[in-house]
């Protein structure tokens, strides 16, 4: 029996009901599932548009409409707004041409003087919320305390993946079921009230029939459902999740909004049947039958366009920046002999890194791309019974890899099994190891070292291990084809090389470079893993399309499709642990014996490159003096990596506000303070933008993922945001909650977003205006990030290097009104000068 079968809609009119239904139960939990967070459990967190429910809105429409109904944070506050203009943040020019564009010459100097110095009332309360205050009002009772920490303690214990010492009782049944069996064979009820016991345990009640005991008039039954699931939206949206994405928990359940909705309502009545008997009045009583309209359309007020207009200055202001040094850059790049090639994930992390190695090494060659490196797949870890996606979340792949022939040496600790939970071994282990424990942790303090129950980004898969790469079999598993056909490589190949623009003059080294992160005490851990992987390090892709590239049936197909690989070019594949800023090598024993001392070389190169990139990074941390040697920081940054008292093992994603698709010449030359993404692109080698189409596709929805979660977590850190990390608790492995039976938290805490300036994605792309237009409008989801503005786009001439501003659904000419670019000769110096956010600088040829 399902959840949705437990109560019956075959029920009599009961008092209340009327004969002709206002409430659309099914329409209603539509409505809910698109409003409500989407955040996956912790192991699959990744980034996406926390308002994606208002994304087919303009973006100034759709955050006004978020605000008025939700009561979220979407914008900095006025004060904010002008303290950034006071310090140069916001640049004078760019306010005025941003009030000339939208306001006209005539209105220019009021909207300055509204901008500046006029003052305006608070913002109006949110629609969401003001029906059930009447519980507090009329009732002077506080529903939710009563019913909130019975209702998650149930939803925590059933869901749980792991951490409760005892089994909630049968789980193998749906939610709805298992809490009716408690009821049946229990000798205390989870319910004081004669009536709800007698309701949850009929077969015939529903939602509305609860509801008309509850609200009494069915025009109130749909706002009081938002009400009630949005004083919880953490729980309601994993609820949501896990329902549609069963297979999002390892250890499966059967729950369903519409089961945690039934359980509430019931709740809520026995709290109240309890303060008050059953006599009583429902909660209509109050109210005039005329429900609050939650969606109605929001009226554009002289406030909310003060606040854009700052916003749009505040973005511009960085955004000229970036185009001015761009068109100050070489129009056609020069292209020297190759030592190696390194492909990267474009993630914004990998930037500064492609820079050092680039410095380091001027005739090495860089390029970027989704870090699933265009193989997608399944992966199955040796002895693991689970499988993991390894592509962007919209991605359903058909293929599944398997790990064979590693040999796992997992560490373990004693401490952490549910042993030590039991009262005869609890108190052996206690008064033992519990000693050694209690020392272990002191000296943890004074010399931090990786532990068991650290997250390693080299764990998911094994340096030496074998991977079922090739189909060898027609048989399925699970649905899936394990491995892929030699015609499947070559095309995966094919794509990942063309749409990069390396389809000739390879070099003898190939480097694909995937990315993880490591880090201990830390529940979103999988939030600094590559996004593009769901979550997870890109080591595994990595491999794959290296062993697929070195490939010579592969290669074959290649040739005849115009892309010819040398016979001495080798693919080798690597993992970049971004935390630690280390890197790890996999299949080094394939390489030929010439190729084996250049990778020697290499490694070299890559370590010196990663010094000065942990050097870069360390003027963030509070912990760390940058005017240290390159090495010595190297030295802190691993420790501080496994310190158990650390809340930012790294800062993730933050600052990031840019991303570029061309070639490399476009930003070679350019400081941008690893605020870019950055994506290859060759508009040569794609003169239809088919290749753009596919690059596009892919880099909108993880790209444009990742500046809106941290954009909306920076501005509306209780809300929209998970607040401070510090007083977080897990709660069943599937999310966190402050305290131990507090509301799960959606989007990223303070840690990871303090220093995020809170600007929307500007994506740049090398190309012709039309081409472009063509391939952002072959998929419709995509298109919608640009024609909502919920990503700005700029198109540069590849020849010329003009520049098209996207706006309105088509391009216009953009010029910027910043002329220079200074130039930075001392790059080591500005890093140990300053923690903020940095300008644009144009780089000398030996920085």
């Amino acid at each position: 029996m399902n959840g949705h079968a437990i109560f019956s809609k075959n029920q009599p009119p009961i008092p209340g009901r009327t004969s002709h239904s206002l409430f659309s139960e099914q329409t209603v939990l539509h409505e809910l599932k698109h409003y409500l967070p989407t955040q996956a459990p912790l192991k699959d967190f990744v980034h996406h548009n926390p308002l994606h429910g208002f994304q087919h809105r303009p973006f100034e429409q759709a955050i006004q409409q978020a605000a008025e109904l939700a009561g979220y944070r979407v914008l900095f506050s006025l004060k904010e707004f002008r303290a950034l203009y006071a310090n140069g943040r916001i640049s004078e020019p760019l306010l005025e041409a941003v009030i000339l564009e939208r306001k006209g010459v005539h209105q220019q100097a009021i909207w300055t003087i509204n901008l500046l110095r006029k003052t305006y009332p608070a913002l109006p309360t949110p629609r969401i919320g003001r029906l059930r205050e009447g519980w507090k009002a009329y009732y002077q009772l506080d529903l939710d305390a009563l019913v909130h920490p019975i209702l998650f303690r149930l939803l925590c214990s059933f869901l749980d993946q792991g951490i409760a010492v005892s089994a909630f009782p049968y789980r193998h049944l749906d939610f709805l079921s298992a809490i009716r069996a408690m009821e049946q064979s229990s000798l205390v009820s989870l319910f004081r009230s004669k009536r709800v016991r007698r309701l949850v345990r009929s077969t015939t009640c529903t939602i509305p029939d609860l509801m008309a005991i509850l609200v009494g008039q069915e025009s109130l039954y749909k706002q009081y459902l938002f009400d009630q699931q949005f004083a919880h939206p953490g729980w309601s949206g994993m609820v949501s999740v896990i329902e549609d994405q069963p297979q999002s928990v390892l250890d499966h359940r059967r729950i369903s909004l519409q089961a945690v909705i039934m359980l509430e309502l019931l709740l809520e009545i026995d709290a109240l049947d309890t303060q008050f008997g059953q006599h009583w009045k429902p909660l209509s009583h109050h109210y005039p039958d005329q429900p609050l309209d939650l969606f109605a359309s929001s009226v554009s007020t002289e406030q909310w366009e003060v606040l854009c207009l700052w916003q749009q200055a505040y973005e511009w202001s960085y955004y000229d920046q970036v185009l001015a040094g761009i068109q100050l850059g070489p129009v056609e790049p020069v292209v020297p002999p190759r030592s190696f090639q390194g492909i990267f994930c474009l993630d914004d992390r990998e930037c500064s890194l492609r820079r050092y190695l680039e410095t380091l090494d001027t005739n090495c060659q860089t390029f970027g791309t989704p870090g699933f490196f265009n193989v997608e797949f399944f992966f199955q870890p040796q002895g693991a019974t689970a499988y993991t996606k390894l592509c962007p979340p919209p991605f359903s792949p058909r293929y599944l890899i398997k790990e064979r022939n590693g040999a796992r040496n997992w560490r373990k600790s004693i401490h952490f099994s549910k042993s030590s939970q039991t009262l005869l071994r609890g108190v052996v282990i206690s008064q033992t190891l519990g000693f050694w424990s209690a020392l272990r942790l002191l000296l943890t303090v004074f010399r931090p070292t990786m532990r068991p129950e650290m997250a390693s980004s080299y764990q998911h898969m094994q340096q030496a291990s074998h991977l079922t790469v090739e189909q060898t079999s027609l048989q399925k598993e699970n649905g899936l084809q394990v491995g892929f056909n030699i015609d499947e490589m070559a095309e995966r190949v094919e794509g990942l090389l063309t749409s990069i623009g390396l389809v000739k003059e390879f070099a003898p080294i190939v480097y694909v470079i995937g990315h993880g992160a490591s880090s201990v005490n830390n529940p979103y851990y999988a939030a600094y893993d590559c996004g593009a992987c769901s979550g997870r390090p890109g080591s595994v892709n990595a491999r794959v399309v290296c062993l697929m590239a070195n490939d010579r049936r592969v290669r074959d197909r290649l040739r005849d499709k115009g892309i010819t690989i040398p016979d001495e070019t080798q693919f080798s594949s690597g993992l970049h642990d971004t935390t630690r800023d280390d890197i790890c090598f996999y299949d080094e024993a394939l390489l030929s014996p010439v190729n084996q001392r250049l990778h020697q070389q290499h490694i070299t190169l890559f370590r010196q490159a990663l010094d000065q990139n942990a050097k870069e990074r360390s003027r963030r941390f509070e912990s760390i003096d940058s005017r240290l040697s390159a090495a010595a920081i190297h030295a802190n940054i691993r420790r501080r990596s496994v310190s158990l008292f650390e809340p930012r093992p790294e800062l993730n994603h933050a600052t990031n506000a840019v991303c570029l698709i061309g070639q490399r010449s476009l930003s070679r030359h350019l400081f941008l303070d690893r605020r870019s993404f950055l994506n290859s692109y060759d508009y040569r080698v794609d003169p239809k933008g088919q290749a753009l189409a596919r690059i596009v596709q892919a880099a909108v929805p993880v790209c444009g993922g990742i500046n809106l979660e941290y954009f909306f977590s920076r501005v509306d850190t209780q809300k929209l945001g998970a607040g401070s990390k510090l007083p977080h608790n897990v709660m069943g492995l599937i999310g966190v909650a402050n305290g131990f039976d507090g509301d799960l938290r959606p989007g990223l805490p303070t840690q990871m977003t303090e220093v995020h300036d809170p600007v929307r994605l500007l994506m740049v792309i090398e190309q012709l205006p039309d081409v472009v237009l063509k391939a952002i409008q072959q998929s419709p989801l995509t298109y919608e990030w640009f024609l909502n503005d919920w990503i700005h786009l700029v198109v540069v001439h590849p020849r010329t290097r003009a520049l098209s501003r996207f706006t309105s659904g088509r391009f216009e000419a953009y010029k910027p009104r910043q002329k220079q670019v200074e130039t930075i000769s001392d790059l080591p110096s500005l890093i140990a000068s300053d923690q903020t956010n940095f300008p644009v600088y144009r780089l000398a040829e030996n920085s």
